[in-house]
């Protein structure tokens, strides 16, 4: 059976305004933003901060497979084709095949990335879907200022050749984390990536800064933007506006509003 409501589905993703370029994607979704609320929240703890995650990563990577993967008509089979005449249609759905790797930064990386492994592998073909493994931290000066981060060892299991790369790391802060491990992955595993994707909780105007300074290509996705350091003329625009004035990390490099650290709230760890 061919009905045309079934082909040429439009996504159309709700997106916060801003001027970042086209490769930032503000997530607007009041419901998830409601979800991230509580999780922020002092009074949040196990095991509810594992639940909340978990279903936010749930509805975002949703937004980054209708959004970045190909889509492709198909013909699907259903329990009634043995039964009556049209029990098979052509549909439009997510192309199956295309190769995904998710990168787990440990340790606040490591739920977000087995949620959406989890997810990719009912989307797509499972023998396609990936999960490695970066085991990363920052480093600090003697004032407890962020210099960069430190990669203690990682895993990685294949090559990426022609894969969409994924790192589903909560918090955008400074940017070092993600360069750091993209220039591990791009390094110890061979091949080109089709495609690069962050996808946080959490993004700063200075981690957009950093990272499109070195990765221009990274496409990032977050679902709230903290500017709050920023001067309340600034805070009156649009995000982007004024892109070189906006601040959301403090002198310790904590994102204001923020989050907590959400390694240490994940693993009711105390460091």
């Amino acid at each position: 059976m061919r009905d045309r409501q079934y082909l040429g589905t439009a996504y159309t993703m709700s997106e916060q305004e801003h001027h970042y370029g086209p490769n930032v994607h503000l997530v607007a979704d009041t419901v998830l933003r409601t979800l991230l609320a509580r999780l922020c929240s002092p009074e949040t703890i196990q095991p509810d901060v594992n639940w909340l995650i978990g279903r936010i990563y749930e509805s975002l990577v949703n937004v980054v497979i209708n959004k970045e993967f190909t889509h492709q008509v198909q013909t699907r089979k259903t329990r009634m084709e043995s039964h009556i005449p049209g029990g098979s249609y052509e549909v439009e759905l997510i192309e199956p095949s295309t190769r995904v790797v998710l990168v787990d930064l440990a340790r606040a990386g490591m739920l977000p990335s087995m949620v959406c492994f989890e997810y990719f592998n009912y989307v797509m073909k499972p023998e396609n879907i990936r999960l490695d493994h970066i085991f990363i931290a920052r480093q600090v000066d003697e004032h407890q200022h962020v210099v960069g981060s430190s990669v203690s060892g990682h895993k990685i299991g294949g090559d990426i050749e022609d894969s969409v790369v994924i790192f589903p790391d909560p918090m955008g802060a400074t940017g070092k984390s993600i360069k750091k491990s993209i220039d591990v992955i791009t390094t110890a595993a061979k091949g080109t990536p089709r495609k690069l994707i962050a996808l946080h909780l959490i993004i700063t105007p200075e981690y957009v800064r950093y990272i499109h300074t070195h990765y221009p290509q990274l496409v990032i996705y977050g679902l709230r933007l903290d500017r709050g350091l920023s001067d309340a003329d600034v805070l009156a625009t649009v995000p982007g506006t004024y892109h070189e004035r906006e601040r959301g990390l403090n002198e310790k490099d904590y994102i204001v509003p923020g989050a907590g650290g959400l390694g240490e709230v994940i693993n009711n760890s105390y460091v």
